[in-house]
């Protein structure tokens, strides 16, 4: 009977060995392709974001009359920039767990911050409901400490 334990024990190992080997794999695949895709949209978002800027520029230099119209057409480029900001930052979260499978906490903190500060600089003051502005002054009011 010992001989058939053994043998059944070093089948299972074996068998839990090829298990591992399987999720390895898949789980490296999964990444792989997540990293993909946020490759591809970081390069079409800087295209589009790049293209946006080019066309309104040349047509709306001589339309900016007022400061607060060259404020929001600024703000509008500096959230592109977040978005693009955005999705480094997940890349290199992706990146991070791939290499080591561990998550690193801190690039999901500034991803987070990234994106609520985006958040905040697109809010339309004049006509967003007042919860939404509480809500918002009392995410970005806490003290981030790294």
């Amino acid at each position: 009977m010992g001989v058939s334990s053994d043998d059944d024990s070093r089948k299972l190992k074996g068998l839990w060995a090829a298990s591992d080997r399987v999720v390895h794999l898949s789980q490296a695949l999964v990444i792989l392709a997540a990293e993909l895709l946020v490759i591809a949209a970081i390069l079409v978002a800087t295209w589009i974001l790049y293209a946006l800027f080019i066309e309104r520029v040349g047509g709306s230099l001589g339309a900016l009359d007022t400061l607060s119209e060259v404020q929001a057409a600024v703000e509008q480029v500096f959230a592109g920039v977040l978005l693009l900001m955005l999705g480094l930052e997940l890349l290199k979260s992706l990146t991070s767990f791939f290499t080591g499978f561990k998550t690193q906490v801190e690039i999901i903190v500034v991803v987070a911050m990234i994106a609520a500060v985006r958040h905040v600089m697109l809010i339309d003051l004049e006509h967003t409901a007042w919860t939404t502005l509480v809500g918002s002054a009392a995410l970005t009011s806490g003290q981030y400490r790294m």
